[in-house]
């Protein structure tokens, strides 16, 4: 072989080698912009705080982007950090908010009542603050009342309600003597009663890792907090203010329940809600967003559609 065939073909492997070292820089440069993009996508923004109506700090986190913003309110001795399995899958199509109710979570507990029209006014202050301009309000439990009382607050802004496992019957009967045998437990031993009375309401079938969870934290609510909540929200029943409150709101209604719970009573509430429909999911109990969440986020979505296709007010 020649000289100049030599030196043609070292200029070759040359040339191969710098295009090589390119392409391998310039993979791994398109790897590190993904991890970064990746990285930015999931480090959530710090929670905010603002004040609510009597200046408790109430936190909040809002993800995604979009009208309606779908504001999600949790229950009894809970917070936000139980729609984990909802906030990553419907942030994507929707805006999202999640909070704390006063007493809960990471807001401010100096209230000395903890009534539900009082949560409602913690609802209303997050969802201005988060420039919704129209809003569906998702509650579980306790939380069913709690956004029934913040759209009638706020009627401008709310498109409709989703109730989860709650709203059953809002006509059910409730004597003075029946509520002080439910929260007598609590009152006596607020860990040991408050974990009695939850776990039966989660299926035997639920991970059992999850329930110990959901037992552990729901038993660790500042008892204050939780028997002056807890004993707001029966008296509604007791008073039949629980029915009244939805004479005054005007919005569609859907419900997504268990059936392992109470009974729903479609009668009773289609006498005070403008409308209300259901969907009930077989063998599910009370934590069903959390122990089936692939089932029960196909339903929340089938009942936002629900409400988005109901007529404008």
């Amino acid at each position: 072989m020649n000289i100049t065939r030599k030196i043609a073909l070292g200029n070759d492997r040359l040339r191969f080698k710098s295009d090589a070292s390119l392409l391998v820089g310039l993979i791994a440069c398109a790897a590190l912009l993904i991890l970064a993009f990746e990285a930015r996508d999931a480090r959530a923004d710090w929670p905010r705080i603002v004040p609510a109506k009597d200046a408790t700090p109430i936190s909040y986190e809002v993800f995604g982007e979009g009208e309606p913003t779908l504001v999600f309110v949790h229950g009894w001795s809970c917070d936000s950090r139980y729609w984990r399995e909802q906030v990553p899958i419907f942030s994507k199509k929707y805006r999202v908010v999640v909070l704390d109710l006063a007493g809960h979570g990471h807001s401010g507990m100096a209230r000395k009542r903890y009534t539900m029209k009082a949560f409602g006014e913690d609802v209303k202050a997050v969802t201005e603050a988060a420039g919704s301009r129209s809003a569906i309000l998702i509650g579980h439990s306790m939380g069913g009342s709690v956004i029934a009382e913040a759209a009638r607050l706020m009627p401008e802004r709310v498109v409709g309600l989703i109730g989860i496992d709650t709203l059953e019957n809002i006509e059910y009967p409730l004597t003075r003597k029946a509520l002080k045998k439910m929260i007598a437990p609590l009152k006596r031993n607020f860990p040991a009663g408050t974990r009695q009375f939850v776990k039966q309401m989660i299926s035997p079938r639920t991970d059992p890792q999850l329930r110990e969870w959901i037992l552990s934290d729901m038993s660790a609510a500042p008892p204050a907090v939780a028997l002056s909540a807890m004993n707001e929200l029966i008296m509604r029943y007791v008073t039949g203010e629980e029915a009244r409150v939805f004479d005054q709101v005007r919005l569609p209604v859907v419900t997504v329940n268990g059936d392992l719970g109470w009974p729903i009573n479609y009668e009773a509430n289609r006498r005070h809600m403008l409308s209300y429909d259901a969907i009930v999911l077989k063998g599910a109990d009370h934590f069903l967003m959390m122990n089936r969440p692939e089932e029960f986020n196909d339903a929340l979505e089938k009942a936002v559609q629900m409400l988005l296709a109901k007529p404008a007010k």
